[in-house]
């Protein structure tokens, strides 16, 4: 075993009795500590649980949330509707605790939000104790409230997107990683592999993203000789596929029969599903890549590309108020850590989390389009950084102000002005990203009285300034960098700023606010169908005669306010974009012939299929006003049995 130094946690008290970072023992807790963090997710529930009762669903992934909580096959397969005819176009894992929850609870907005707030709390206590380990109470505090305040992650844990689910799980595998670096342990590294596994079931690829952070950071920091660490890493790369890979594998021993068509594939191939349709399509011109169905890469461009995509006018807002602040901590924490031994933890904690944010920054950038809301996934990386950034330059800064040799002073240079560095950067760019919309322009002169208190105060440190005085400091320059992003964070709480249900966000950017500019945009939750709905439903109930399927839709868009309504078999072709080639018109017409299918919804929003054209040649078109609307606008109501109408 290869013999490793003691160090303390960065930003730790100097003269306070410390343990071995190799240990396992805590530091020891500071007298304000636990209320501290117990205020923190105090803050982080009410962000994420207010009004849950009218929480952002995703239309889609409601509907199918709801199908779920009623249908074991719906559940397993992610079945869109209760009989699990298609699936939805993501691997079901993010969405089971939601479908649990309904289950439970019953059809209720809150209780499919619920998993998601939990979740964002969790991420954030589990993020403290990582920074903790690494970087001490001080540098946690201020990585968990940092990552409270990101205004996307606020928004985001609002709704029912796979997201939420990700970052958490992505988060407890770094802290697993950091563990097995930590003790030498093999337990530790396998779960993490097992934690990116699982992490995979809620969003595929992007899950991935970390792993070859992780490897430079165990081969660099971990004890034992390179080919250990090598065998151990390869052990554990091979428990994060086997458990990334377990749903695919199982739906692709499934028969097609007994499980739903995979909705984005052209070929009901799980494959297709994970590596053409959620992955290569993302990064290339040929929407039809490795399986995936045509129109996929189109329908998912959003503007959001390119290198400048993390400071955009929409993005930037979201997430990136520490990135300058995180960039300089990563640079500096690799630099300054330098000369120590090849297992020296601190720089391991810089590269683990500078390698996060650089991998996903360069993934986003190249990718075809992106939801602001993505880049939450990086919002616990940029946390780490700045509270171990501002741990590390708080104890350069300490240090400078302690009696020591004039050689080691002259080494130190100038360190210690990174502090008051640091809280300058970041109150400015707090200001440069909010200038384009000035939306919370009158906490400006805020963020400069307070920025001014804090470095002022740490500059003008003499021999006879007290210790209060310089924590004082430190606060207020501490609160100028949380003023604006939290001003973003909190207006998430009014539905006019929070973004669609499709792409939620904080403030007054996206499309959703600007095609609302009056108004904030309407939402429909579980069991609560506006009155067309209502009509639509009734008429087809009462019209219904022992068929399988309440109707055939054409493309999800016209099924999901019907499935939030009711958990009732519908079938819907076209899957979401309406181009999945589900079902054929044979099929179709065979589902008519068996009395298993009688009606038909089309609509001119989404391009024609086969099937539909036989909906069109096969059926009758029903009178708007026998279901309840004075016209059929974009939609048209097609009797496909031989009953009178």
């Amino acid at each position: 075993m290869t013999a490793t130094p003691t160090v303390r946690p960065i930003g730790s008290h100097r003269g306070r009795r410390q343990p071995g970072p190799r240990s396992g023992l805590p530091e020891e807790a500071p007298r304000w500590e636990r209320p501290a963090l117990a205020a923190v997710l105090v803050v982080a529930t009410v962000l994420y649980s207010w009004g849950i009762g009218h929480a952002a669903l995703h239309p889609f992934y409601g509907a199918a949330i709801r199908s779920m909580a009623d249908s074991w096959r719906a559940f397993f397969f992610g079945g869109l509707d209760a009989s699990g005819s298609i699936s939805i176009d993501k691997l079901p894992g993010a969405f089971w605790p939601d479908a649990v929850s309904v289950w439970l609870f019953g059809p209720h907005t809150w209780a499919a939000a619920l998993p998601q707030v939990v979740e964002g709390v969790l991420t954030v206590w589990l993020l403290h104790r990582i920074v903790r380990a690494w970087a001490g109470p001080f540098a946690a505090l201020i990585a968990a409230l940092t990552l409270t305040l990101t205004p996307v992650t606020v928004a985001l844990n609002r709704a029912t997107i796979p997201d939420t689910a990700l970052t958490l799980l992505l988060v407890a595998a770094a802290g697993a990683l950091q563990k097995a670096v930590r003790t030498e342990r093999l337990l530790p590294l396998i779960t993490c592999g097992i934690w990116v596994g699982l992490a995979f079931q809620t969003k595929m690829l992007q899950a991935w993203l970390v792993l070859p952070v992780f490897a430079v950071v165990y081969q660099l920091a971990a004890p034992g000789t390179r080919l250990n660490r090598a065998l151990r890493l390869l052990l554990a790369g091979a428990v994060a596929l086997a458990v990334s890979c377990s749903w695919i594998l199982i739906a692709w021993a499934t028969p097609a029969a007994s499980r739903p068509y995979l909705d984005g594939t052209s070929d009901n191939n799980p494959f297709a599903l994970v590596f053409g349709y959620n992955g290569l399509s993302r990064f290339s011109s040929d929407s039809t890549a490795f399986g995936a169905v045509a129109g996929t890469a189109a329908s998912r461009t959003t503007g959001n590309t390119g290198w400048d995509m993390l400071i955009n006018h929409t993005v930037g807002p979201q997430v990136a108020w520490f990135l300058p602040l995180a960039v300089l901590a990563a640079v500096l924490g690799f630099v300054w850590r330098a000369g120590q031994p090849r297992t020296d933890l601190s720089r391991a904690g810089f590269v683990m989390w500078g390698g996060w944010l650089a991998v996903h920054t360069l993934v986003f950038s190249a990718s075809n389009g992106n939801h602001a809301y993505y880049t939450a996934v990086i919002a616990p990386a940029l946390a780490a950084l700045a509270g171990g950034g501002l741990a590390l330059f708080r104890s350069e800064y300490e240090a400078n102000y302690e009696p020591k040799p004039e050689a080691e002073r002259e080494a130190a240079g100038r360190r210690h002005l990174a502090l008051p560095a640091g809280i300058v950067l970041t109150a400015v760019w707090a200001l440069v990203l909010d200038w384009p919309t000035r939306f919370v322009s009158w906490l400006l002169p805020v963020v400069v009285m307070l920025a001014l208190c804090g470095v002022v105060g740490l500059w003008s440190r003499g021999p006879r300034t007290s210790p209060r005085m310089i924590q004082a400091a430190l606060a207020a320059g501490i609160a100028a960098t949380l003023v604006v992003p939290a001003g973003w964070a909190v207006s998430g709480l009014n539905p006019l700023y929070a973004g669609a249900a499709t792409s939620p966000m904080a403030g007054p950017v996206g499309k959703s606010y600007y095609e609302h500019p009056r108004h904030a945009p309407r939402r429909r939750g579980l069991g609560r169908p506006n009155a067309r709905d209502t009509a639509l439903l009734d008429y087809l109930t009462a019209h219904r005669h022992g068929e399988k399927y309440l109707l055939a839709t054409q493309a999800a868009y016209t099924a999901e306010p019907l499935l939030r309504a009711e958990s009732e078999p519908i079938l819907v072709m076209g899957g979401f974009t309406g181009g999945t080639p589900f079902p054929t018109a044979q099929q179709l017409g065979g589902l008519v012939a068996t009395h298993q299918l009688r009606y038909a919804l089309l609509t001119t929003q989404r391009p024609t299929t086969p099937a539909t054209t036989w909906v069109k040649s096969h059926c009758t078109p029903i009178r708007p006003t026998a279901y309840g609307r004075q016209t059929d606008g974009s939609f048209a109501l097609y009797d496909c049995g031989n009953s009178p109408r």
